[in-house]
């Protein structure tokens, strides 16, 4: 039985009270087996009597609890009462003691209810392997460790990655260190299960295995649009009007805008489409993949429509339960209102707009700009593994036609908004159909399988890519095989990273990381505060987790009811109670993108260094300080004041001026006249 709170990191343990009988030699065996067995298996069996009420029957007890556990962080165990059939007992009465760290906890089964409880109140005290008791008997040992463990593993790859410029040693160091910590046996075997632990569980996930193949689809339409002459197309259309720089970055953040349904297909659809034009005008490749990354999940996150809504919907509706029934509001009237106080999302947006409209960049930006216009791209040494399978040029005499790109291109958009509805409507059945047009809408696109809709959005662009070669005699059959695996060929380096992106995130939920941060940070402040501190707290845990969805899914139960708590016992009015809750909510949603936007083991950081064609590490380090100025403009200007009042607008207005200042006081302009001699 896996734990709902820590899967693949816990283990069902049971003790059986037998209300038939007195074998004490059979118990005394038994008990001994298990006791023998638990440390190398993930279940144990201990036999055990107690006195009880209930009926004289045969009742089995199974503890499911985690593997390890940090010392103040409470975590919780599942107590089931079985009967003698194995089912869930019904209308029990009955109790049984768990003890864990020199503490007692009673587990009560009352008349009237099913046979499940819950601790959720456990805690460990000190470090090692403490001993958990059931009914008296020692069930299993729980690895105890130092909360700061938590944070080592993906500190390690973090620190690794910017020392050594090796993304993918620094991600396995910091798996590896994780294993270490996380799992159980010898070291060997825990150095192992980096391999037979983590990385085949992250490929086992079935939506990270739809990734993979519709990053791949899409990489072998790429790669076939390339080589039958459309992207040379689409370059020579585009150039047209994007003569310059500023009209070539202007075009890729209006096109990041418009594939605003869903962050993975953004970057991988708008980096690889405007790679082409951006070279050309002599853009460094490390700006077109800040304009993508810039675009992405800030526009996806507040999108009326997008794959993202659904769960931020969802996390938002199960958050208010923990609240009183008369501050509960509709959770789709939530998330419309909190799109208003998104001041990270809104103002990346705005920055990548006015970076690309002024021509100004500062620091390691401006110095790569600098260099893309004396022809170099990109630095020296940068590691470009996914360069070479989309350099290729199409074979000479071949006319290149941009619609060959970009009706390839409109078909991976036009199918994934059809699958979306077509999952959607299936799952949504008749709900929301009498609430109006809109309602119906986000009902069924917060239903819909985004994942089935990509992948039959990238098939279908692969597919329509290699017919358009064909029937024009743009390519033989052999030909068009040879570009398509050349493009699945180019994202594995970049699937690679993905997939170890996903370990490390997996090891930092084994580990409790996030848990531990927020304890960390929690403490006596006034509810004004509390939404810059939650921002603050979400973005260093997506930060350090890599991971926006997984802070959202960690934080929202959390900072939901400890907002409204504070704000109710500071004596607030309801109508600022309610300010600081959705202010609590908005900062969930808009820290977890802040942190994942500057963390270089997020997914959606790695997928814009590759669909740019970008060393990875040089993108982090040009992006960050302009994500790091707008993350910090959004708490001065819009988290701290909008708490105690000021209109959200206002706020957005005033940062965005406050962002002009700040790039016409430090950014400078970089002579673009190559590229204006280079687009003629």
């Amino acid at each position: 039985m896996a734990s709902t709170r820590n899967p693949g990191c816990s283990r069902p343990v049971s003790i059986r009270q037998d209300r038939g009988g007195h074998d004490v030699f059979l118990r005394v065996f038994l008990r001994a087996v298990a006791l023998a067995i638990t440390p190398w298996l993930l279940t144990g069996t201990a036999i055990a009597r107690e006195g009880t009420s209930t009926p004289a029957e045969s009742v089995t007890y199974e503890a499911t609890f985690p593997r390890l556990a940090l010392v103040g962080i409470p975590f919780e165990v599942e107590i089931k009462a079985l009967g003698g059939d194995g089912r869930e007992m019904v209308d029990l009465e009955a109790e049984v003691t768990v003890e864990f760290s020199g503490r007692s906890y009673p587990v009560v089964f009352a008349r009237g209810s099913r046979g499940t409880a819950i601790l959720s109140d456990l805690e460990a005290t000190e470090t090692g392997s403490l001993q958990v008791l059931l009914g008296g008997d020692v069930v299993a040992e729980v690895r105890c460790l130092p909360g700061i463990v938590s944070l080592l593993p993906p500190l390690l790859a973090i620190v690794l990655a910017f020392l050594l410029r090796q993304v993918i040693l620094a991600l396995l160091a910091g798996i590896w260190l994780g294993a270490v910590f996380a799992l159980d046996g010898s070291l060997l075997a825990r150095s192992l299960g980096v391999v037979d632990h983590y990385l085949v569980q992250s490929l086992a996930d079935g939506d990270h295995a739809s990734i993979i193949v519709f990053t791949m689809l899409l990489g072998g339409m790429v790669g076939v649009i390339t080589r039958s002459g459309g992207t040379r197309g689409i370059v020579e259309a585009l150039s047209l009007r994007a003569a310059t720089p500023r009209a070539g970055q202007l075009t890729t953040w209006i096109l990041g805008l418009v594939v605003f349904f869903d962050d993975y297909a953004n970057t991988l659809i708008v980096g690889n489409t405007m790679r082409p034009v951006t070279d050309r005008l002599k853009i460094s490749r490390e700006k077109l993949a800040y304009i993508v990354d810039s675009t992405a999940a800030p526009v996806s996150s507040i999108a009326l429509i997008s794959t993202w809504i659904g769960t931020e919907v969802g996390l938002i509706a199960s958050a208010q339960e923990a609240i009183p029934v008369e501050y509960r509001d509709d959770p789709y009237g939530v998330f419309l209102a909190s799109i208003a106080y998104r001041f990270y999302p809104i103002l990346a947006l705005v920055m990548g707009f006015l970076i690309a409209f002024t021509g100004r960049d500062f620091f390691s930006m401006a110095r790569a700009e600098k260099r893309a216009r004396d022809g170099k791209l990109w630095r020296d040494d940068a590691d470009l593994a996914f360069e070479d399978a989309h350099a290729v040029e199409p074979e000479a005499g071949i006319p290149c036609r941009w619609y060959n790109a970009v009706l390839p291109i409109l078909a991976v958009i036009l199918v994934t908004a059809i699958g979306l509805w077509v999952t959607g409507s299936d799952a949504a059945g008749s709900a929301g159909s009498g609430e109006g047009m809109w309602a119906r809408l986000r009902v069924i696109i917060g239903s819909a399988d985004s994942y089935r809709a990509l992948l039959w959005a990238s098939f279908s662009g692969a597919f329509l890519a290699v017919a358009m070669a064909l029937s024009q005699r743009l390519l033989s059959v052999s030909a068009c095989m040879r570009a398509l695996t050349s493009g699945f060929q180019a994202m594995l380096p970049a699937i690679l990273i993905l997939v170890l992106a996903w370990a490390i995130s997996q090891v930092t939920q084994d580990l409790q990381a996030a848990p531990y941060l927020v304890a960390a940070l929690e403490g006596v402040l006034s509810p004004r505060l509390l939404p810059v501190l939650v921002f603050v707290t979400a973005g260093v845990v997506s930060f350090a987790t890599g991971t926006s969805w997984g802070t959202m899914g960690i934080l929202m139960p959390l900072v939901v009811p400890l907002a409204h708590g504070l704000a109710v016992t500071a004596g607030l009015e309801p109508d600022d109670i309610r300010l600081i809750t959705l202010g609590a909510v908005s900062s969930v949603l808009s820290g977890a993108v802040f942190g994942d936007h500057c963390s270089p083991i997020s997914d959606t950081t790695i997928m814009s260094s590759m669909a740019s064609g970008c060393d990875h590490l040089d993108h982090v380090r040009t992006q960050l300080p302009y994500a790091l100025v707008v993350g910090v403009v959004g708490m001065v200007v819009g988290d701290i004041p909008t708490a105690f009042g000021l209109s959200p607008w206002i706020a957005l207005i005033v940062g965005a001026a406050v962002l002009l200042g700040v790039v016409l006081v430090l950014g400078r302009k970089v002579d673009d006249a190559p590229s204006r001699a280079a687009a003629s």
